[in-house]
């Protein structure tokens, strides 16, 4: 991805496809949304959720 914009590698939404054996993004946006995404360089994705799954325990130690 371009700088300034958030890594679909640790969103929760990019998962693995094993028809297409290729790795997806999952959220459900539409053709504007995903235009924009491709168009703009500083746009950030709104979909963007952290597939980190130990953050919430790192914040409330």
């Amino acid at each position: 991805m371009r700088s300034g914009r958030t890594s679909c590698d640790t969103c929760a939404y990019y998962i693995y496809d094993e028809e297409y054996d290729a790795y997806l993004c999952d959220a459900n946006m539409d053709e504007d949304d995903y235009m924009r995404l491709r168009a703009e360089e500083r746009f950030q994705c709104p979909y963007y959720r952290n597939g980190d799954e130990y953050a919430v325990v790192r914040k409330q130690n």
